[in-house]
């Protein structure tokens, strides 16, 4: 699995605001990336060292679709929280 197949995307919300006070970035990765990928990919791409990798699986939810009656299912997918050295920084584009 190649950096970019793993790393989908760095997530921009509240919580990752106060996480990056703490050099803690939370991003979006592949289902079945463990993590020692997770770390290897983060430090490739991004140029820091990580000392630590949290991640969580968030299950996919349902989603009802306005001015019908259908619902469709959101998909399963994998967060990471990867706490970077102090001083280093992942550029949120």
């Amino acid at each position: 699995m190649t950096n970019e197949e793993v790393i989908k995307k760095v997530l921009i919300t509240e919580k990752g605001s106060i996480l990056s006070a703490q050099n803690r970035y939370i991003l979006e990765v592949a289902v079945d990336a463990r993590k020692p990928q997770i770390a290897d990919a983060v430090e490739k791409k991004f140029g820091v060292h990580v000392l630590a990798v949290r991640t969580a699986n968030m299950k996919g939810g349902l989603r009802y679709i306005r001015g019908t009656r259908r619902a469709v299912t959101e998909p399963t997918w994998k967060k990471a929280i990867v706490t970077v050295k102090a001083g280093e920084r992942i550029e949120q584009v």
